[in-house]
């Protein structure tokens, strides 16, 4: 998981991609350390339960997001479960994903959103459809799967998350009422080069952070923090002094006109249009022929590092990519 002027700085991305992601990527760990560490000195001072006892279940609001969700997530993956009371497949899936949450006593929190109550989130997430279940962690959305499941894929999907938390973020949950710590993960020692690069990022210094992004890659060309933030911050680089509604028209009148599809496209990823901003792509590729071809080809490849080669909508297109293709 995201508005727009003629100038874009990192929000607006939220809802598409989370900028705030990179950053918190490489400081989750830390932070949550720091945290830990300072309730667990008040639970010493204070003597008794250790501060940090949390409710495992969330009902979820748009005023409450950002707390409940987003800044929990820098200390254990939140899954967030989109439901209505009307919807059949909430019923049998939401008492699944309440008992796996109590039942993983704190490496997981389940924060369920209603989408009637909460229209706003519902399409800032661009949910179309319910049940939806997707993962927050450090900040970063994971798309997790639609339509009710099975609890053994559910325990699945759930144990691939946190597999996933304590290896990339060092994200080992929360302490719960009468329950256990979780082992702490080793916490990984910060980048300097990395961190000047997030910085940049997230002061508006476009030039700075691609510049600090391909310096980090020179050395570690698979380093894949590095490659989400050089995508994003040169997105947001193509896109900061465009006008939506000429760009728009232009590639409505060229459906042929690479350049004008490549402007939509960025427009269309940004303002959260991701399956869109693909299509769109994958349409051009698909009526373009050598190095025409080739060039959009190769932005699809960098969006596609944009969202992370694990997402659902990423997988789908690349199918697409290669049907036109071969």
């Amino acid at each position: 998981m995201q508005s727009r002027n003629t100038r874009l700085n990192s929000s607006a991305l939220r809802g598409a991609v989370d900028l705030a992601a990179v950053k918190a990527a490489g400081e989750a760990a830390h932070k949550a350390e720091q945290a830990r560490a300072e309730r667990a000195r008040q639970a010493e001072a204070g003597g008794g339960e250790p501060a940090d006892a949390h409710q495992l279940v969330l009902d979820v609001t748009e005023e409450t997001f950002e707390t409940e969700v987003v800044q929990r997530s820098t200390e254990v993956p939140v899954v967030v479960d989109f439901w209505a009371d009307w919807c059949g497949p909430c019923k049998q899936l939401s008492p699944i994903l309440e008992r796996l949450a109590e039942e993983y006593a704190g490496r997981i929190v389940l924060a369920k959103i209603d989408v009637e109550a909460n229209q706003l989130l519902a399409q800032q997430f661009g949910i179309q459809s319910i049940p939806a279940v997707m993962a927050v962690v450090a900040g970063q959305l994971v798309p997790l799967f639609q339509g009710a499941e099975s609890e053994a894929n559910v325990r699945k999907v759930l144990d691939q998350l946190i597999a996933v938390a304590e290896q990339r973020f060092g994200v080992v949950g929360l302490n719960v009422a009468g329950g256990e710590r979780p082992a702490a993960a080793p916490v990984a020692p910060t980048d300097p080069v990395l961190e000047a690069a997030h910085e940049a990022l997230d002061r508006g210094d476009l030039g700075g952070a691609i510049q600090a992004y391909q310096n980090v890659l020179s050395e570690r060309p698979g380093h894949q923090e590095a490659k989400l933030g050089l995508a994003q911050a040169q997105l947001l680089h193509r896109v900061e002094a465009l006008d939506p509604q000429e760009v728009r028209a232009a590639a409505a009148q060229g459906p042929k006109d690479v350049e004008a599809q490549l402007r939509a496209a960025d427009l269309d990823l940004v303002g959260g249009h991701v399956e869109d901003a693909f299509g769109r792509l994958v349409d051009t590729v698909s009526r373009t022929f050598g190095e025409d071809r080739d060039t959009v080809r190769l932005r699809l490849l960098e969006l596609f590092e944009v969202i992370g080669p694990d997402d659902p909508r990423v997988i789908a297109a690349r199918g697409a990519l290669a049907r036109v293709l071969f």
